[in-house]
C-alpha cells in the first residue's frame, strides 16, 4: 500500500470515529442517566451550559444532548450541583434559571 493511501484511509478512519463518537454524545440522556443524576441531588439549570454542552432541551430543531448553538442558550440545561443554579453567573450580569429563559 502506497504512502499517500496509507495517510488517506487513517484519515478517513479517524473523521468515521470522530464522527460516530459525536453521535453516541448527541442523544437524549437514558433513563438511568437522568435517574443518576436526580439521585446525586442535580438539577436542571438553563442557561449556563457552553455551545454544544447542554444535557438537554435546547429548543425547536434540535435533537437533545449537545446541540446547543449558543453559549448561555437560554432555552438549553444542564445538571448542576442540586440548589446552586440560581447563583451561577453568566456574562451580562444574568444568573442561572430553572425554568427556560
Amino acid at each position: 500500500m502506497s504512502a499517500k493511501k496509507t495517510v488517506t484511509s487513517l484519515a478517513l478512519a479517524g473523521a468515521v470515529t470522530t464522527a460516530l463518537a459525536s453521535l453516541a454524545v448527541a442523544g437524549p440522556l437514558t433513563k438511568a442517566e437522568v435517574d443518576a443524576a436526580v439521585a446525586a441531588k442535580k438539577e436542571k439549570c438553563f442557561g449556563v451550559s457552553l455551545k454544544g454542552q447542554n444535557d438537554c432541551a435546547a429548543g425547536p430543531g434540535t435533537t437533545c444532548q449537545g446541540t446547543s448553538t449558543t453559549d448561555y442558550q437560554g432555552n438549553a440545561w444542564k445538571f448542576v450541583a442540586g440548589g446552586t443554579c440560581t447563583s451561577i453567573d453568566v456574562p451580562g450580569g444574568k444568573k442561572g434559571s430553572l425554568k427556560p429563559i
